[in-house]
C-alpha cells in the first residue's frame, strides 16, 4: 500500500509565505516543527475543507521549509518533493531498482529514501510506521546525484 503524504516548497520568508498561503489563499495552519540542531522549521498546510480531516499520518498538506540559514534558491529548488509512505521501504525500492529507477538517497536508515521523475522531480519515500531495521545493501550504499 502506498498513500500520498505532502508537498514540500522551501520558502525564503517565512512570514511572507504564511500570508500568502494563509492570509491571501485561506489555508489553514496545522502543525508546526523547529529544529535547532538542522537550523529549520517546518509548517504543515491543509485547504479549510482538508482541516477536519487532517493528521499527520492520513491527509495530503502543503510542507513549507524555512531553512534559518538559505533565502534564496535558484533553478526550482523552492519546490522540494512529493512524498509517499509505504510499507516496506526496503521491498519497495528494489522493486524500483528492478524496474531500472536509480535510488539516489538510499533508506540506509530504514525510514527514508528519495528518487526523482523522468523529470527530475524529488519524490521522499517514507517507512509506514517504525523505521525497518538497518540492513544491506541499503545500508552501504551510496547516494547518486542529488534529490
Amino acid at each position: 500500500m502506498m498513500e500520498y503524504l505532502h508537498t514540500m516548497v522551501r520558502v525564503g520568508n517565512l512570514e511572507q509565505a504564511l500570508d500568502f498561503y494563509c492570509d491571501k489563499m485561506g489555508l489553514v495552519e496545522v502543525r508546526r516543527s523547529e529544529n535547532e540542531k538542522g537550523r529549520f522549521t517546518l509548517v504543515f498546510l491543509v485547504a479549510p475543507g482538508d482541516k477536519a480531516h487532517f493528521s499527520a499520518t492520513t491527509s495530503a498538506a502543503l510542507e513549507l521549509t524555512y531553512n534559518w540559514d538559505e533565502h534564496e534558491y535558484t533553478g526550482g529548488r523552492n519546490f522540494g518533493h512529493l512524498a509517499y509512505r509505504v510499507d516496506n521501504i526496503y521491498d519497495y525500492c528494489k522493486a524500483l531498482m528492478d524496474k531500472g529507477v536509480t535510488i539516489n538517497r538510499p533508506p540506509r536508515d530504514g525510514r527514508m529514501a528519495f528518487i526523482k521523475s523522468p523529470d527530475g522531480i524529488s519524490v521522499e519515500l517514507l517507512q509506514r510506521g517504525d523505521a525497518l531495521p538497518l540492513a544491506e545493501p541499503w545500508t552501504s550504499m551510496p547516494n547518486i546525484g542529488s534529490w
